[in-house]
């Protein structure tokens, strides 16, 4: 068997972040009647989308902090309406954080890939998710069972693609690199980051990239096809 340690990314390879975020951004958007602001919530949710991936680099790149990220994020979609309501985007993100980690939704054939690799392989969690939420995500979708360890980022204060906590994940889980395989499907946190310490990696491509910098060791277009890699 070449792999013993595989280690998984969690939102959007696992569990089904982006629709469980979707869902929960209507709801509260509706409950906060933020419908008299804008002309639908699908023009809330570009503003917001628009200005979350970048701040989410800034996060990432150590120019703006944790809380800083929530702060702005939230409170940008109202800004960019001429709403500048500081306390409703607070109240709002409050209660965005409270209801998306229970939400259940995961990637498709999620549970049956794990349940076929559970007991041939170590199983761990990577991820650049905040504590807080994680592990209830975790539970709410009925995995967090099935992994040995969990590395956070948000434990760390380094975030994938940066090499050390790629090291210390090896280092926690006292897996040796050769041995090891990152199966992620953001292209710059999971397989830049496996790649620039030389561990294997596998693509999880949900959003149909047909271009790539470099070559990744596998590609991988249904989570199943994990199961027939290995």
């Amino acid at each position: 068997m070449r792999y013993k340690n595989l280690f998984f990314d969690l939102d959007d390879t696992l569990w089904a972040f982006s629709t469980n975020a979707h869902d929960t951004f209507e709801e509260m958007y509706f409950k906060h009647g933020l419908d008299a602001y804008f002309d639908s919530f699908t023009h809330f949710y570009s503003l917001y989308q628009d200005r979350n991936a970048a701040l989410w680099l800034e996060y990432g790149n150590g120019k703006i902090t944790k809380e800083e990220l929530n702060c702005q994020r939230f409170l940008h979609p109202l800004e960019a309406v001429g709403v500048g309501n500081s306390a409703l985007a607070k109240q709002y993100s409050d209660d965005f954080f409270a209801v998306i980690p229970t939400k259940t939704k995961l990637m498709p054939h999620a549970k049956e890939v794990l349940d076929a690799l559970a007991g041939r392989y170590n199983l761990y969690i990577l991820s650049n998710g905040f504590r807080e939420l994680q592990f209830q995500k975790m539970r709410s979708g009925g995995i967090h069972h099935y992994f040995k360890k969990v590395i956070l980022s948000d434990d760390l204060g380094v975030m994938k693609p940066w090499p050390q906590i790629f090291n210390f994940a090896l280092s926690a889980t006292q897996s040796q690199l050769a041995e090891s395989l990152m199966i992620g499907d953001s292209w710059e946190a999971d397989m830049v980051g496996a790649r620039g310490i030389g561990m294997h990696h596998a693509f999880y491509n949900v959003s149909g990239r047909s271009e790539f910098p470099f070559s990744p060791t596998y590609t991988l277009n249904d989570l199943k096809e994990l199961i027939e890699l290995l």
